[in-house]
């Protein structure tokens, strides 16, 4: 006999439920690049994208990646630095480099897997990514839980539902006629209504069916934020600038390009220039630029000098070059203030 999960009933009326969310969604889902097509790999690579990055900045890089790579076929035959020069501002890279390697299973495979169970087969897809590539394309009726999927059933049953009791709730909710749309219209309700401070419950138009109506109290606390000081020099030979590569085994960021990180008072990882902040000082030496960077969870100052002869490995890299190089975020941040990008 399979095993069977208890049922969790998180709203008095699912069927009730599922009308309204769906009706709200029909007049107000946002008009996003990735909606209104069936297209896999569209959806795919939105899905990718949008994992731990805000809907706002994806849209450029989307429009980006599929100019470049507008079919699998084409991203499975692209080289790595091409697909992380594309990717570059986006962060967690390693998101670009499974995308890259599943690309070239499919087209090794012959055809673009289209339930659930065998999207998992392919790397960096999980179980959320294969439901929703899976109900949105194929209109296979599987739920999704993310983030916001999270919060919205927490709220409605009034419950901090486990991880595995969210997967069980959603499974319930979901609309087997249009389960592609009602799992995007609970990630849409979750990221513009039921948002994570202040939801949105005077315009919730399900809010007589939630048992929490406003936030429902945590008993997790945000990790604090971390706060770092990095130096970098910003070195320029006529049309070309130095830039130092990433270590291929680098736990972060590994074979990307960034500008030579300047280490401070002798501390640091070996390699890097060394550098005094105070002796700059007497020098009357002033940077050129500050700016700040956050990834995760720290927060980085980062100072920007006028770069000087070094001993690290690095390369004079042509600054029309730039944007087909896989540059870290960071660099492309500096390098776009120094206005080469």
């Amino acid at each position: 006999m399979p095993r069977t999960h208890p049922s969790i009933l998180v709203v008095p009326s699912s069927s009730r439920y599922r009308t309204a969310l769906l009706s709200w969604y029909d007049s107000h889902r946002r008009d996003l690049p990735w909606r209104g097509t069936r297209d896999p790999y569209r959806i795919w690579l939105s899905e990718i994208m949008l994992q731990q990055t805000r809907v706002a900045a994806v849209i450029e890089h989307y429009y980006e990646f599929l100019r470049r790579f507008p079919t699998v076929e084409k991203l499975a035959r692209a080289r790595e630095a091409s697909v992380l020069a594309a990717w570059s501002g986006l962060g967690y890279y390693r998101r670009a480099r499974m995308m890259h390697a599943a690309a070239k299973q499919i087209v090794r495979e012959g055809k673009f897997p289209e339930a659930s169970e065998e999207l998992r087969n392919l790397p960096g897809i999980g179980r959320y990514t294969a439901a929703a590539i899976a109900s949105i394309a194929f209109n296979e009726s599987v739920a999704v839980v993310d983030g916001n999927v999270e919060r919205v059933l927490r709220r409605l049953s009034g419950k901090l539902l486990s991880l595995r009791e969210c997967w069980t709730a959603a499974a319930e909710l979901l609309d087997s006629t249009r389960p592609g749309d009602f799992n995007q219209a609970m990630m849409e309700f979750g990221a513009v209504v039921c948002t994570p401070r202040m939801p949105g419950c005077l315009t919730c138009p399900v809010v007589d069916l939630c048992a929490t109506r406003g936030e429902l109290p945590s008993q997790s606390k945000p990790a604090p934020q971390r706060k770092k000081e990095i130096h970098f020099a910003l070195r320029c030979r006529g049309r070309a600038v130095l830039l130092v590569r990433r270590a291929m085994n680098a736990s972060l960021m590994p074979g990307m390009w960034e500008l030579p990180e300047m280490r401070v008072n002798g501390a640091g990882a070996a390699g890097k220039q060394t550098f005094s902040p105070s002796s700059a000082k007497r020098r009357k030496d002033k940077p050129l630029y500050k700016l700040r960077h956050a990834i995760t969870v720290t927060d980085y100052s980062v100072t920007v000098w006028r770069g000087r002869r070094t001993k690290v490995d690095a390369k004079w890299i042509p600054v029309d070059r730039l944007k087909q190089m896989p540059l870290t975020g960071l660099a492309r941040k500096i390098l776009r203030k120094a206005e080469m990008l």
